[in-house]
């Protein structure tokens, strides 16, 4: 079966191409940029209406929100990925899954502000200090456990949420070795080393502006 992921380095399509090494499954990459206009062309668009990445064609079928994927990729290829319908830690796997894109937003608005918004004059600091501020709270669910007893596709969503959180806010204890588990898992390092130059996030780390 033909699996394909177009993906930009740095963003969320980093959980599919992490999971699918997790899977150990055969797949092409196709890294693709947010500079150009590719993800805007009709055949893209095809795949994600909104010109976003990820997108997955799985034996000709296309899905392009990460959080579905990931679901999917569990429930067709690696079912210990995920957790049963019924089962007492289906909650908490549902929660994290989705708790993921909490901490997505905050990250998403940081990222406008410090980096999309280039000129100083279009950034609010308030903004940029109250985001990383409720990020910092945010933080304070995660760890130091995986999400619900064994390690996920939960796990990916959020783990690599709070592996891009640390570029803007101090981790809290837990969510630190939260992280530490997270990079020292084999599939999570394969990833990282095919996710390609760095396109969006050039320093290590963005502080929030003085005040």
């Amino acid at each position: 079966m033909t699996i394909r992921l177009w993906h930009v380095a740095q963003s969320r399509s980093f959980r599919v191409l992490w999971a699918l090494e997790e899977i150990g499954a055969a797949y092409e990459l196709i890294h693709c940029s947010f500079f150009d206009r590719s993800l805007r062309e009709d055949a893209y668009l095809a795949r994600s209406p909104a010109g976003r990445v990820p997108a997955v064609e799985i034996g000709g079928q296309t899905i392009c929100e990460s959080g579905a994927i990931l679901l999917y990729l569990a429930d067709r290829f690696a079912p210990h990925l995920r957790v049963a319908e019924g089962a007492r830690e289906r909650a908490a796997f549902l929660q994290a899954l989705h708790y993921a894109e909490t901490l997505a937003a905050h990250l998403a608005n940081l990222t406008q502000h410090h980096i999309v918004l280039r000129e100083p004059s279009m950034r609010s600091p308030t903004v940029m200090r109250l985001e990383a501020r409720r990020l910092e709270n945010a933080l304070r669910a995660v760890g130091p456990d995986w999400a619900a007893g064994a390690f996920s596709v939960a796990d990916i969503a959020l783990g690599y949420a709070v592996h891009m959180a640390q570029r803007f806010v101090a981790l809290p204890e837990p969510a630190a070795v939260y992280l530490g588990a997270v990079h020292e898992r084999e599939a999570f390092q394969r990833a990282l080393a095919k996710d390609g130059p760095a396109q969006i996030y050039t320093q290590d780390f963005y502080p929030p502006p003085e005040g």
